[in-house]
């Protein structure tokens, strides 16, 4: 029975693997060798058919030149649609976290401010009804981490322009406002506000002198109001879609809803990667 468990190993192997070409008296001391080495054999020969098959698949798996040029042109041009996207999208993401941040640090200030010193309302005037600028903004400035007061110097800190359809107004009345530079590099100008229930105006530039100094992209605006720090583009509306792009009313876009799609809307609110998006600020807040 071993014997002929053996031979048909043996039989099998040599079909299989081709290694051994017995015949005659050789034959019949070859196979007496093999049958007492069997497992040495057996392995033997694997590992060999093991080897040979390996290579053949390398040989096989393996990428010529064009076929690995032709992939690397397609990854090239999947990395040109996409990277833009993605640093917009980084981009948009960073801004509104500024923006937020600054909010925050005005909101803060205005409090602890008011805290001390009692509500705006009453010193951000004199007791003839002069603006205060100086005076309310130096006690807004004790609880903001600066790292630069321009006074009433507006182009030392502020960017020399802002972008826009004309000059705005306080560029022209320099002691109308207090102009600073907050710890993290960004710009605020401290100005007052002439609309009824409102204080001061806090106009942003999120990049300092630096950046595209273009409202609604890297400037925004705050007004400090009965009901606090409100960014600009509030109104009776719950989360409006700006009136102009880019302009200070975006501000309200970028706080409450987080991003800043508004720049990819066309004059009809429609998204222009997707015509049927139309961004109303509540159903519709993005063009994804």
């Amino acid at each position: 029975m071993l014997k002929k468990i053996l031979f048909t190993v043996h039989s099998s192997l040599s079909s299989k693997f081709a290694v051994l070409d017995y015949s005659g008296t050789h034959s019949l001391f070859a196979r007496i060798n093999c049958y007492r080495n069997l497992s040495n054999f057996a392995v033997g020969c694997l590992l060999s058919r093991v080897s040979q098959q390996v290579a053949t698949l390398y040989r096989k798996s393996a990428f010529t030149l064009a076929e690995t040029l032709i992939v690397m042109g397609i990854i090239g041009v999947v990395a040109a649609l996409t990277l833009p996207n993605l640093n917009s999208s980084t981009g948009d993401k960073e801004t509104v976290a500024k923006v937020k941040k600054i909010y925050q640090n005005l909101e803060d200030a205005v409090g602890r401010a008011e805290a001390v010193y009692g509500p705006v309302s009453e010193w951000y005037k004199s007791p003839n009804g002069q603006y205060q600028i100086g005076l309310a903004a130096g006690r807004l400035i004790e609880f903001m981490k600066i790292s630069k007061d321009c006074g009433t110097d507006i182009t030392s800190c502020f960017p020399d322009k802002l972008q826009g359809p004309s000059v705005y107004w306080f560029y022209n009345s320099p002691d109308l406002t207090r102009t600073i530079v907050l710890a993290d590099g960004t710009a605020v100008l401290m100005t007052y506000e002439s609309q009824p229930g409102s204080y001061l105006r806090f106009y942003v530039d999120i990049n300092g002198k630096k950046g595209a100094n273009i409202p609604g992209i890297d400037a925004f605006q705050f007004n400090l109001t009965n009901f606090g720090v409100i960014p600009s583009g509030h109104d009776n509306t719950k989360n409006p879609v700006p009136h102009k792009v880019p302009y200070f009313d975006c501000t309200d876009w970028v706080i409450n809803i987080g991003n800043m799609d508004y720049l990819k809307m066309d004059s009809s609110k429609k998204c222009n990667n997707n015509p049927s998006i139309i961004l109303d600020g509540v159903s519709n807040t993005s063009c994804k």
